[in-house]
């Protein structure tokens, strides 16, 4: 009964949500202005946190993931002494808490040159994915309708093994709640449904990418879902 309670949000809760989205987005923007090669992952976790704070959040969202070369892509990566390179990618993710509440962001970036063909690729093929479930995000549409949304691009694109267990989950007191948005999963979207949205696939011993945003399901007449994450999705060289 409580977790059918805190799906819905009211708009106090949303409005706690959106600045917690305006902090992640400053923090992680003022770190792409950076140097970056030649730091490692622990490093850089340990500067977005510090940007958050510093920003007005309450502390992380939760345990700031970043992954550079053959672990970039790869969900909920602990930060280790790797040092970026150039050529890299690099996958960020991360979130600030505000009054409680907590949003998601995940990005990825090559590191200081063109990227190559392969990661071009690679990069718009989960892009696609990430697209397509968050345009099915509306009232009334099944969880699992969201998660195929997104599990088909990458199926026709040879991907289909790498999507983990979930698209998204619901986000708010804490970061994962409900709904789950997965292959099994029962119950459709209500309005002001706050929900993250993260497809990714990683290539062993090559890396991969992630593209995370935290939404707000709304209906059509309403503008249709709300992006509370705007940091930019090109691919960019740093």
């Amino acid at each position: 009964a409580v977790e059918r309670q805190r799906l819905v949000k009211d708009e106090e809760e949303i409005a706690a949500l959106r600045v917690a989205a305006e902090i992640t987005d400053r923090a992680l923007g003022e770190l792409l202005e950076s140097i970056l090669v030649g730091r490692t992952e622990r490093h850089l976790a340990l500067e977005l946190e510090r940007r958050l704070v510093d920003h007005g959040a309450d502390g992380p969202a939760f345990p700031t993931s970043v992954a550079t070369g053959s672990h970039s892509g790869l969900a909920g990566h602990r930060p280790t002494d790797r040092r970026v390179e150039e050529g890299d990618f690099l996958t960020v993710r991360l979130g600030a808490r505000f009054r409680g509440y907590r949003c998601q962001i995940g990005r990825t970036f090559v590191i200081g040159t063109s990227p190559a063909d392969w990661q071009i690729e690679l990069y718009e093929v989960v892009f696609a994915a990430q697209r397509a479930a968050r345009e099915a995000l509306a009232p009334g549409v099944e969880y699992r309708a969201v998660d195929r949304a997104a599990r088909r691009v990458l199926e026709e694109a040879g991907h289909g093994g790498a999507l983990g267990p979930v698209t998204g989950h619901g986000v708010g007191l804490e970061i994962g709640e409900d709904p789950r948005l997965s292959p099994g999963a029962m119950g459709r979207l209500g309005p002001c449904v706050p929900v993250t949205v993260e497809p990714g696939v990683h290539l062993p011993g090559r890396g991969g990418v992630r593209i995370d945003d935290t939404l707000v399901v709304r209906s059509t007449a309403d503008g249709g879902p709300e992006l509370l994450t705007i940091t930019t999705k090109e691919l960019l060289a740093l």
